[in-house]
């Protein structure tokens, strides 16, 4: 395994971090402790979690990933193993946004997310959160697939970005919470984030969870820049397109139990200039001698700004061919070619 730094900190997390998305859906308790233990096996230490999870977010199941990783954790006793990550949801403004979650309390506010702290940490049975992670922006924005600013018509009532940082500090004084980072962030909120921090000596993101694979490299402008120049990695989510450039659905195929087959919310990857993207990509990796998996995870484990990829599996076999993908080494062939898919059909499926 290999290992990167988090931000400005002194945590070393590994270059694989292990998504748990699925964990009360499509995986039982059971499954999860497999896979946590398998992923120790292999040197991964970063464990992402969320209060929404599982994924699709229901009433009824929310909560169950952190209940699955707490249990894990009182029978192993083996918490300070792990670095423990876990993001609060925001408010639903959108219909796409869950409105169950502390029963819609999910403004970051100080008394929200102090809630939503104290919430997950009872789950997850442990006294601190290493990394707390504000799952997608407090104000409408673009993020989940929309690449315009909204342009809202009347002024957006928002907890504003200081009071939610003075909060997150105010937690991690309290060392509920080591570290903070940021996810479904666009630049202007992470300057200001920043800003705040430096003019006030607060708590400093050290983190963006933000997607990131060969079809959505919108990362690579703009905040890849915050990076290099203020040190704040990218924790990659769904690096494979939730499967699909695994190659499983080509050619329109829908595999029993997988992802996209059980769930009609996913259609990003739908579209005719994703669809070409994808089978181009397909194609390359066998060109190579390549898998499309590990072809596809090669390239986000050999970005500069990648602190880690976070993976996703619902078989031990598959988080075993995930994690294989450090054996892989892309040439500078390969990667040439990567770029001119990318040319072509530029970023097909944000």
């Amino acid at each position: 395994m290999q290992y990167r730094t988090l931000g400005h900190t002194d945590i070393k997390v590994s270059l694989i971090g292990l998504g748990t998305m699925t964990w009360g859906e499509q995986n039982t308790e059971q499954d999860a402790h497999e896979q946590i233990e398998y992923a120790l096996s292999r040197g991964i230490n970063l464990i992402d979690a969320a209060e929404m999870y599982p994924v699709p977010p229901k009433p009824e199941t929310q909560g169950l990933t952190e209940t699955y990783l707490g249990s894990w954790i009182k029978k192993s006793g083996r918490r300070e193993e792990i670095i423990l990550a876990t993001k609060a949801a925001g408010p639903s403004r959108t219909p796409d946004r869950p409105s169950h979650i502390r029963g819609g309390r999910t403004r970051f506010t100080k008394e929200a997310l102090t809630e939503a702290v104290h919430d997950s940490l009872r789950r997850l049975q442990t006294d601190h959160i290493d990394l707390y992670q504000l799952h997608w922006p407090e104000r409408l924005s673009s993020f989940f697939g929309r690449l315009a600013f909204p342009w809202p018509e009347e002024p957006q009532d928002t907890v504003s970005i200081e009071t939610t940082l003075r909060a997150l500090e105010d937690l991690v004084r309290e060392g509920k919470i080591r570290h903070i980072g940021l996810s479904n962030e666009t630049p202007w909120g992470v300057s200001q984030f920043l800003k705040y921090a430096d003019e006030a000596g607060l708590a400093r993101v050290v983190s963006i969870q933000n997607p990131y694979s060969l079809l959505n490299r919108t990362y690579e402008s703009g905040l890849s820049e915050f990076s290099y120049f203020e040190g704040i990695g990218l924790l990659a989510y769904s690096p494979l397109a939730m499967g699909v450039l695994t190659g499983k659905y080509e050619g329109g195929a829908r595999p029993e139990g997988a992802r996209l087959t059980l769930y009609e919310r996913f259609q990003r990857y739908n579209k005719e200039q994703a669809q070409k993207a994808t089978q181009a990509y397909l194609d390359l990796a066998r060109k190579h001698g390549l898998t499309p998996t590990a072809m596809a995870l090669a390239w986000v484990n050999s970005r500069p700004f990648v602190t880690s990829n976070l993976i996703g599996a619902t078989t031990i076999a598959q988080l075993k061919e995930n994690i294989d993908s450090l054996e892989t080494e892309l040439s500078d062939e390969i990667i040439e070619e990567i770029n001119d898919i990318q040319r072509r059909y530029p970023n097909p499926a944000p």
